[in-house]
C-alpha cells in the first residue's frame, strides 16, 4: 500500500499481538516496523490529507484534528495494554519506512533511555476546578423596598469577597494536592489550565497536572485522590487515567514529514 507512514509510537519489542480489529488514522491498522532494538507502530495515510501542506491546513479544522487524534489515542490505548509505549506528537509523518528508520536511528539513545524510565509505568491526570457555591434558596418574603446606592454596593462588596475568599480555598487546596500527590508520585508535571471554552468544562481550572506513577501502584494513588473529592465546597476534583506517559515522554518525540 502507498502512502505516507503516520508513527503512533516507539516502543520495545512485544509479543502480544495488537487487537485484530484495531484501525487506526484514516483506517489503516497499524503495523509494527522494527529497527535495531525498537519498534516503531505505523500506519498507511495519504498525501493528500497528511503531505506537509494539507497537513497544516487541517489542523486547523477542528472536526478533522478531533477525528485524527481519537484514532490517534485508540491505538495508543491499545498500545497501553500490551507494552510500554513512546507516544509521539500528532501528526508525526514520514515519507517511508526508511524515513521511520532514520528517525528511530537518530533518537535512539533518547528513545531507550526514556523507554527504561518510563516502563512499567502510567500516567494520571488530576484537575481541579472551582464551581459557583450554590445559592440558597431565600424564603418568601414580602417585596424589598428598592435597594440604594449604598444598599448595592455593599452587596457588591460582599460578593466579591465571597468570590475572592473561595479562589484563595481553591489556591492553597490545590497547592496540598499537588503536594501531596507527588509525594507518592515518581514525577509529576504541572500544565498550563485549561481553557473552559476549548475543553467544554464547567467552572474554572486552577490544577492541571499529570503524575508519573507504576502502574502496580496505581490503585493507592486512586484511591488518594478519592478521598480528597468532597474536602471543599465550591471545588471539583477530576482524575483521568492511566494513559501512556504523554507528560513524560520528552521532547525528543517530536517528529515531522520526513524526505
Amino acid at each position: 500500500m502507498t502512502g505516507l507512514r503516520y508513527v503512533y509510537a516507539v516502543c520495545r519489542p512485544f509479543g502480544t499481538p495488537l487487537q485484530a480489529q484495531l484501525t487506526g488514522v484514516g483506517g489503516d491498522p497499524p503495523r509494527l516496523l522494527p529497527h535495531h532494538d525498537l519498534v516503531a507502530v505505523v500506519s498507511h495515510v495519504p498525501e493528500a490529507d497528511f503531505a506537509e501542506e494539507p497537513l497544516r491546513a487541517h489542523l486547523e479544522d477542528l472536526d478533522w484534528l478531533t477525528t485524527v487524534a481519537r484514532a490517534h489515542q485508540g491505538v495508543i490505548d491499545a498500545l497501553t495494554t500490551v507494552a510500554t509505549p513512546l507516544p509521539l506528537r500528532l501528526g508525526t509523518v514520514f515519507r517511508d519506512d526508511s524515513g521511520v528508520r532514520s528517525m528511530i536511528e537518530a533518537r535512539e539513545e533518547n528513545f531507550l533511555r526514556t523507554l527504561d524510565r518510563l516502563e512499567g509505568r502510567v500516567e494520571w491526570g488530576v484537575k481541579v476546578y472551582v464551581e459557583p457555591e450554590p445559592t440558597p434558596e431565600a424564603p418568601v418574603t414580602p417585596a424589598p423596598k428598592p435597594a440604594s446606592g449604598r444598599d448595592y454596593l455593599r452587596q457588591r462588596r460582599m460578593r466579591t469577597k465571597a468570590q475572592e475568599d473561595l479562589w484563595q480555598r481553591a489556591e492553597t487546596f490545590a497547592t496540598r494536592l499537588h503536594e501531596t500527590l507527588s509525594e507518592c508520585a515518581e514525577d509529576s508535571r504541572l500544565h498550563a489550565p485549561q481553557n473552559p471554552t476549548l475543553s467544554g468544562a464547567s467552572g474554572r481550572n486552577v490544577l492541571n497536572a499529570a503524575y508519573l506513577v507504576p502502574r502496580a501502584e496505581s490503585e493507592e494513588f486512586v484511591e488518594r485522590v478519592d478521598r480528597t473529592k468532597d474536602g471543599t465546597p465550591g471545588l471539583r476534583v477530576e482524575l483521568t487515567g492511566p494513559w501512556a506517559a504523554y507528560s513524560f515522554a520528552g521532547e525528543e518525540t517530536a517528529g515531522e514529514e520526513g524526505a
